[in-house]
Parts: structure tokens; sequence; C-alpha cells
């Protein structure tokens, strides 16, 4: 724990990822779901190994102890502290593999694999595979290479060592016991990414089957070595992960987009910093491979199970029907803003805000193709972090540009993995006429806003949406997040000033209302907290509630932790890192925190303080942690409306009060859930009956 004042984040995270590890595990949750909460722990934990474990790794090679920004652990010793906690979740995971697969067999579904092949499944699986897979297939044999080619970030490969036929001489039976050691054939199968892992077999006698694809390799060994003499074959997958840090070129004459895309190219050849592989390989074939790949005992080296890549099973196949799922919610619309209608109409006379998943994200699409269809909206201005795969937000606006508007889009091209649809995107949009701004050096661009001009009485009108999400249709049907649609020309102005800066980077505006990174975030929170510290010794009503997704700067916890011994109550939802620690008498005993997992990703960022009764009120993009105070520019937006006000009050209490799947976070980093108290209070669940509700409430 360092010092013992603070979490270290990446063991902070990784506790964050037993979270996840235990919904999987979670009983009351369907089948499916589970399996794939197995699918995101997996993900999530080839992308902490990719950032976070390659960032500690080049700290350790570069000989430096980091503990300032380590939370005082060694960077060596951070390193050895991460591989022993995965090694023991990796095992955890497996047994809960091994149960979810078990309750399978209670709904007729039967995974099998390539020794449980019935001779009526036989014909289907060689069929595919030679229909499918075999085309698909890059196998290569390693005995005569000098060097190992390089192997995909995060691909799975099956590992095969063909035990060869020998030649027995006639000269007699001193030969023949003075013979060698059978040659030993080396191969390596990449598993293809472009057909589905899961292969759903006909169905037997109204049982389901499925095989995964490597089984159905394994099942087809024969098929592909038939040119080889060989005793015997087998197969055991391995997996590598590598460092995903970009480095940028910087060569002036290349394009940004064409060096981030070169950057990306090259994150593929990214050195190992991860070695995950079959732990009933054989000795022989573990060294080989180690040895050709030149990893060795400072890499994170991790024996698991006999399948990798277990992110697939965010994929896994719909089958067994409706309950072995998470009934689906249709979202609602807002109460008074009508999609039928005209947004800006409606904006113009009072602000609103949309709770997406609970409510529509339609509306934020609508907004959008009515500025492109509107003739006296005369600019769009947007920033883009990540989109989705089919974008309506991106056609809206090249729409806009066909129909005369200037339209302006801030694109983060560096958006982490997902560059690359970030770059398709960039390049449509530009070729369309769409302005794009590529940032501001050295700083990523995460803040979520949008700004129209529209002309009324020959005065420019400003409507626009600022938002704790990205403006993502795919992600917005699985996080949570709050989008404010204002007509504030005061906040707007602001807003404008922020598209100003990334124009004019060496321009740096002050702001009234927002509060904007890199430049002013930090200081304003800083303030804020003070004044709740002043208000509690002065005796007035004090209090900061905060729902963030983590929380790490040291500045500001350590003012938390002084706001805490002032007597300021601080109620924390944090759904990941927390490096701060809560109910520690003399430091933090007024803090508590709790992070809830379940069927949505927790989103938002809110920071509600008590301002003696007159509550202040931000939505932000924007986490506590020092990259998002010096390092992006992020936006935290003031609530003014009253109604809004009392919403995000509601609905954080609705939140805190959950008791079903809220986990206290406390220094003993268990993941305890809160105990269970009558009613039962399971927030998700409870927000949507919530704006029902609001629904269903008659005006006065």
């Amino acid at each position: 724990m360092g010092n013992n004042q603070y979490i270290n984040r990446e063991l902070s995270w990784l506790q964050f990822n037993a979270r996840v590890l235990q919904e999987a595990e979670d009983e009351s949750v369907p089948l499916i779901e589970r399996l794939r909460f197995l699918g995101i722990f997996s993900n999530n934990l080839d992308e902490f190994f990719k950032v976070r474990y390659a960032t500690i790794k080049r700290i350790d090679l570069a000989g430096k102890s980091a503990k300032s920004i380590l939370g005082g652990i060694k960077a060596s010793k951070l390193l050895e502290e991460i591989t022993q906690i995965v090694i023991e979740q990796q095992s955890e995971s497996l047994q809960v593999l091994h149960s979810i697969q078990e309750k399978l067999k209670d709904h007729d579904i039967y995974i099998i694999n390539e020794k449980q092949v019935s001779e009526s499944q036989e014909a289907f699986i060689k069929n595919y595979f030679l229909s499918k897979v075999s085309p698909a297939l890059v196998t290569i044999i390693l005995n005569d290479l000098v060097d190992i080619p390089s192997l995909k970030d995060s691909a799975a490969y099956l590992a095969v060592k063909m035990v060869m036929k020998e030649e027995i001489p006639q000269q007699g039976i001193s030969k023949l016991l003075n013979r060698h050691i059978h040659d030993k054939k080396y191969v390596l199968i990449e598993i293809p990414r472009s057909i589905d892992r899961f292969v759903v077999l006909p169905m037997e006698d109204g049982k389901q089957y499925i095989i995964l694809l490597d089984d159905l390799i394994r099942f087809n060994l024969k098929t592909i070595f038939n040119i080889f003499e060989y005793e015997s074959v087998t197969a055991h997958m391995i997996k590598i992960t590598r460092d995903a840090e970009l480095d940028i070129d910087s060569d002036l004459s290349k394009s940004f987009i064409e060096k981030i895309t070169l950057s990306v190219q090259d994150r593929l050849k990214g050195d190992p910093v991860r070695f995950v592989y079959d732990m009933n390989i054989g000795e022989d074939t573990l060294a080989f491979l180690m040895g050709k790949m030149g990893i060795d005992s400072t890499d994170s080296i991790i024996p698991g199970g006999r399948y990798h890549n277990r992110r697939d099973y965010m994929n896994f196949p719909n089958i067994g029907g409706e309950k072995l799922l998470y009934p689906a919610i249709d979202p609602l619309p807002i109460k008074g803003l009508v999609l039928q209608g005209s947004l800006l109409g409606m904006i113009a006379k009072k602000d609103y805000l949309l709770y997406a998943p609970y409510q529509t994200f339609a509306y934020v699409v609508k907004f959008l193709r009515e500025a492109a269809l509107d003739p006296k909206v005369r600019t769009i201005k947007i920033t883009i972090y990540r989109l989705a795969k089919i974008s309506h937000i991106a056609s809206s606006l090249i729409n806009a540009v066909k129909n005369g508007k200037k339209v302006t889009v801030q694109i983060e091209l560096r958006a982490r993995f997902d560059e690359v649809a970030n770059i398709k995107y960039a390049e449509q949009m530009q070729k369309e006429g769409v302005k794009l701004i590529f940032g501001v050096t050295g700083l990523k661009v995460h803040c979520k806003t949008c700004i129209i001009e529209r002309e009324e009485n020959g005065k420019l009108h400003r409507y626009g949406f600022i938002s704790t999400g990205n403006f993502n249709e795919s992600t917005s049907k699985i996080y949570t997040d709050y989008t404010l649609f204002t007509g504030n020309q005061e906040v707007l102005k602001e807003i404008n000033k922020v598209f100003d800066f990334f124009e004019i980077n060496y321009k740096v505006s002050r702001y009234k209302h927002l509060l904007v990174s890199p430049h002013y975030t930090k200081m304003a929170l800083v303030k804020l907290i003070t004044t709740e510290i002043d208000n509690a010794q002065s005796g007035k009503k004090s209090g900061i509630k905060l729902k963030l997704n983590s929380l790490s700067d040291y500045t500001l916890i350590d003012k938390l932790y002084e706001a805490s011994r002032a007597g300021v109550k601080i109620q924390l939802i944090v759904r990941g890192i927390c490096s701060l620690i809560p109910g520690v008498p003399g430091m933090s005993e007024n803090i508590e925190a709790i992070s809830i997992v379940d069927k949505f990703l927790e989103h938002p960022r809110v920071f509600i303080f008590e301002n003696n009764g007159k509550p202040k009120i931000y939505i932000s993009s924007a986490d506590w942690m020092s990259r998002n105070m010096d390092s992006r520019v992020e936006v935290s937006c003031p609530i003014y409306d009253e109604d809004i006000k009392n919403e995000i009050l509601e609905t954080f209490m609705i939140s805190w009060n959950d008791n079903v799947k809220a986990r206290v976070l406390s220094a003993n980093q268990d993941n305890a859930y809160r105990k269970k108290e009558f009613p039962a209070v399971r927030s998700q669940y409870a927000l949507y009956e919530y704006y029902e509700q609001k629904l269903e409430e008659v005006e006065v």
C-alpha cells in the first residue's frame, strides 16, 4: 500500500477487474451474461498488460524507482506483485468458466472438445474445416527458421509438436539401441480471427452442441499435417501481449493521420510484455518457443488453461433463449422533449438531461440531424473521441456539409484501441468537406461537447450538448452517461472558447462557468473542496458527493483527506481505480466509498458540493486522475436548472443506496458486497423505474 495513504493504482485496478470476475461468479446473473463478464474480465486484462504493465516495465528497465508515481512501491516489486495476482485471478476465472459450462448442461447446451465429437458431428466438422477454416489458416514450421516470425499481439496460436517416425536401419540390434532421439517438428498455427470462435453444431436429441474453433482445428490436425510421417502430434495454446504505446513519428512531411496510421501498425511489433501458455504444454516445446521468441524471466510469464483469449466470450452466441440473458429494456423518452418535434425549439425554452441507456440516445442523433437540415443553422462544432462502427453521428455531420453548413470536428486519433476506426472516419469526413482538427500537441482531447450556431432575428443563437461519455450509438446501450442539452448562451459561449483553443493553442481563455483541463480543473476542484472545509468549520452545511470512473490524483486525494479531517461527509461512487483509502481514523473517517458493477457499465462523472445548502453540481468528461487534470482537454459543466439539479441528486442517491451490486471500497480491498438490507435496492433497475415514474407524473 506504499506509505499507507494511497492504494497503488495498478493494484486497485486489478481489484476492479476482480469485481468484474465476481459478476461472472454470481449465480443470480443469467448464464450467458456470466460468460460475457468472463470475456470482459479477460479483455480488460489484455488491455491492462498492453498499457499499464508495459509502462511500469519501461520504468523498471530505465532503472527508475518512480516510487512517487507508483504509490510508494518499486517498479520491479510492483511487476512481481501484479504477475502473482493475475496468476491467482486467472486460476479463479478457469474455475468459474468450468462451473458455468457445467450449469449450461442443465439447459441442454454442451461445449465439447475434439475428443467428444460424435460420429454424426464428424462430417459437419470436417466439412466446416475444409470449406471455412482451412483456407484461412496460417501454419508456420519453426525448426528451420533462425528467427520466429513476429507473433501478432493478443492473437491465439496453437503450438504444435510432431514427434516424427524414424526409419530403422537394417544393420542390427546394436545400431537400433544407439539410434538418436526421434526428430521433433515444432509448428505454430494462428487461430483465425475472421471466423467465429464458437462453432454451433447441428442439434441432436434436443441438445445444443458448441465446439471452440481451437478444438475444431485440433480435431483436424491429421488433415493439416497429412504429408508428414509422425508418431504423435500434440497442440497447446499460447498467446503474447505486446506494449501498446504509440510512438508518433516526428517527420514533418507526413500528415497527422499518416503518422498515427504508421504508429498503429508499429504497435503490432511492440515489445512482448506477457506470455500466456497452456500449463499442460511439454517442457521441451515451451523451452523451444521461449528461446526462439527471446522471452526471459523479466517478462510476465503466466501458465494458463487450455484456452486463451477468453475475451471472445463477450460474443458468446445467443442460444438457449432469453432466460439465459438479461431482460432487454426499451430506452425511455425524456419527459417534455419530443423526438417528433423540433428539439432546438424545445431546448430554446429550457435545459434537458438525458441519462442513457435508461433514456434513448436517439435525441443526440436527432439534434444533429435537425441541425443538418435546418436552413437557419450556420455552423456545427463537435468533439469526437470514440465513434460506433456504423455512426449516424458521422453521417449527420457529412449531411450538414452537403447542406452548406460549416462543420468543424475535433477528432482524437489517439483514442486508445479505436485509432483505426477514428482514422477511417476522419478520412471519410475530410473527403466530404468537414473541417478536421487533430487536437493539441501533447494533450489528448477527451471532452464531449457540441455547439451549433443558428441565425435568429439577424443574430447568431447557440444550442449545444455536453456529455460525460462518447457520442457512440453502440456504447450508449451499455454505458450509463449523462448528456445535458442546453441553450444557455453564457455556457455555450465558453464551449466556443474551448474550440478556439483547439485552433490557437497558445490562446488560453478565462472561464466563468466551465472547469477546463489542463488549465483550471484541478485548481477549481481544490477551491470547491476548500469551501466545503470552511463551511464545515463554520458550522454551515457541507458535504461532497462524487461519482467517478477513477480516483488516483494524489493532490485531490490529499484535499479530500483534509476535508474529512475537517468533518466534511464525503460519499464516493468509484467504478474502477480508487487510490484513496476510506474510513481510516484520523485521515479519512468521514469518507465512504462504494463501487457498482452490474448489467451496464457505470460511466458518468458527477461532482456535487453542498455549498451551504445551495449545491454546486457539475457533469464532466474528467475522472480525478492526473492525466485528466494535466494532460487532457476536459470540460466540466455546471448544472443551473433546478429540476435537473434535483434529478442528478436523486439519481446519485439511488446509486448510493444500492445494496445488491455495490461493493464497499476499503483498506483491505476484499470487494465485500455492501450488507444486504431490506428493501433491496439494485440501482440500475431502480433508475429505470425512477424514469418510468417521471413519465407518469402529472404536471400541476
